[in-house]
């Protein structure tokens, strides 16, 4: 099946300092796509991969299911370690648990995590009624392009299959309790707004993590999708300075803070 324009994966080989960036549920590589890139320019070593099911038709996603996306993912963070000396996840939504996963299940050999209106609990009522609604109704309304910026458009699905949407489910009482082996340095950003993922999924992140380096900051001009956003500049700037202060310039790349560059 053709990709949709726009949402191919991205990766840029870089330096010894390595980001893999994870994007969120029905969405694509282009949600996170202008994040890579600044991180590029700045001399790190990118990958943000496609996960499986995604950047095609929704009906392709319901073939899939959590463990798909955390292979892929998986594969590119061992993939990213093999590169170099040091390596950081990103993750924005259903990326950011995928990032929580990870953080727990290997530990020490990541530096630090970045997480972006993170996804790990059911927020409506409706979502009790999946298990069995799936079987009935495959898919129901999309959640893509949750953007203030006008003009804001985020490539992904039109329609959300309600079988990926179960497996998410069961993934998110894996995260929950993977939250206290989160022992790394965090940067936790939420949308003081969110139509997708409600505020308090930051708050369960905040308290129940493990990690004794954790900063959080609300974006007040942005809603789901951040990174695409009027607050990205933001994120982009901190997310740098986040990998900066625990990893500190080599030869060949860009310290922004000595540079004075944007």
């Amino acid at each position: 099946m053709p990709l949709m324009p726009g949402a191919e994966p991205y990766r840029h080989d870089g330096g010894e300092i390595g980001v893999l960036l994870c994007h969120g549920f029905t969405g694509s590589p282009q949600s996170l796509r202008p994040w890579g890139e600044y991180l590029a320019e700045r001399g790190l070593t990118v990958s943000l991969p496609l996960l499986p099911g995604h950047g095609t038709r929704w009906q392709d996603m319901q073939l899939t299911g959590w463990q798909d996306w955390y292979a892929e993912v998986d594969r590119e963070l061992r993939a990213l370690r093999e590169r170099c000396s040091r390596v950081f996840v990103f993750g924005l939504s259903m990326g950011a648990a995928l990032t929580i996963h990870l953080a727990a299940e290997h530990g020490s050999t990541i530096s630090g995590i970045v997480l972006v209106n993170p996804s790990v609990k059911a927020d409506g009522a409706q979502l009790k009624a999946v298990p069995v609604a799936r079987h009935f109704v495959p898919s129901v309304r999309g959640i893509t392009s949750d953007i203030a910026k006008e003009g804001g458009v985020e490539i992904g699905y039109d329609r959300t299959p309600l079988h990926a949407v179960y497996s998410m489910t069961k993934f998110w009482r894996i995260v929950q309790a993977d939250l206290p082996k989160v022992t790394q340095p965090v940067l936790l950003l939420n949308s003081r707004v969110d139509h997708v993922v409600h505020p308090s999924n930051g708050d369960l992140v905040e308290h129940s993590v493990s990690s004794t380096d954790l900063t959080r900051t609300m974006l007040e001009h942005s809603y789901h999708v951040a990174p695409l956003d009027n607050d990205a500049e933001q994120i982009f700037r901190s997310s740098y300075e986040f990998v900066r202060r625990l990893a500190p310039a080599s030869d060949g790349e860009v310290n922004e803070v000595a540079s004075g560059g944007a």
